[in-house]
């Protein structure tokens, strides 16, 4: 065992006491969390600096706001439920449409259909904390559905791939995408049967596939290869982690973002906790990198951050 353990650290892999003990609670004062637990402190702090997000339509509070569900997504063929403190991709429904017939009937992402009725029930579940952090209280934002680029229709079962960047010190460390598939009903979560790739820090490209603990060599529901995927406008989004940093002051984040059909690059969500699953999609240990960007100096100017993270942390580096 000891063996084992020494091998995992001489290959730079990261453990999770190391991560909170290293890298959340040396980076990241606590006084700063809700930033980025709170989903909606998270837009509107985003809105204010010119980050784009998902738009907002609204957001259900208490109990009696369900009876105006319909009301706020009265124009609305689309849109998404969140739990505004939840994690994991936990308690997020999707409407994707409705019913030609029945207009209080709901078409969500898997294609099941539900009443308007059901889904004030998931409401009033997020409402009583049942998917937030601690089991707390909750509100439910409503918010603008995500169109899939059509660069990942054919890397995606029904749902939208998002990006995951690890940035330390305002300097991208790693990254990795999040494919739905049909086991994980078309939601981007490696735990719920998501394919995760790594990508290379410098070019945007994938490199190597897991599912579950297998390796990844096409998408199971669609046959498309998943290394080599050029990931379009890389320095833009390596950019919009970056800016994390000033963002929030956080100094150990894990940065989600989605390419939207129309809008472009959207910050999904920022997480003070990332997982470390990213390690095995990328084949690489984080610790030594993290090293690295700790020792690196404290720079303002963003774009020479995302070069020198460039430089430093390609897949070959």
């Amino acid at each position: 065992m000891l063996g084992w353990a020494r091998q995992l650290r001489e290959r730079g892999v990261l453990g999770m006491n190391e991560r909170n003990t290293e890298y959340i609670m040396r980076f990241n004062p606590r006084r700063l969390y809700p930033l980025v637990d709170d989903k909606l402190l998270t837009k509107e702090l985003a809105l204010k600096a010119g980050i784009a997000v998902p738009e907002l339509y609204g957001v259900i509070r208490a109990e009696h706001d369900i009876a105006g569900l319909g009301e706020l997504v009265r124009d609305r063929q689309d849109f998404a439920i969140k739990p505004a403190h939840g994690s994991g991709g936990d308690g997020i429904m999707v409407v994707t449409g409705r019913s030609p017939r029945a207009p209080g009937l709901y078409r969500l992402a898997d294609g099941s259909v539900i009443s308007e009725s059901e889904i004030g029930f998931h409401l009033s579940n997020i409402l009583s904390g049942q998917f937030s952090l601690g089991g707390h209280r909750d509100v439910a934002l409503l918010e603008y559905c995500i169109k899939v680029d059509p660069l990942f229709s054919e890397y995606s079962f029904q749902g939208v791939p998002d990006i995951r960047v690890i940035v330390l010190r305002g300097y991208p460390v790693m990254a990795m995408i999040r494919l739905p598939t049909r086991r994980s009903r078309g939601k981007a979560n490696l735990h719920q049967g998501a394919i995760g790739a790594g990508i290379d820090l410098a070019s945007g490209v994938t490199t190597y596939g897991v599912h579950g603990n297998s390796r990844a060599i096409e998408h199971p529901d669609t046959g498309a290869t998943i290394a080599g995927l050029a990931i379009p406008r890389w320095e833009y989004l390596l950019t919009l982690a970056a800016r994390s940093y000033e963002l929030t002051g956080l100094g150990y984040v894990g940065v989600d973002i989605v390419l939207d059909r129309r809008f472009g690059p959207l910050i999904l969500e920022l997480n003070a906790r990332p997982g470390l699953n990213i390690q095995i999609c990328n084949r690489a240990g984080l610790r030594l990198r993290l090293e690295r960007a700790v020792a690196l100096p404290a720079e303002p100017d963003i774009a020479a951050r995302v070069a020198k993270s460039r430089e430093l942390f390609a897949t070959a580096a």
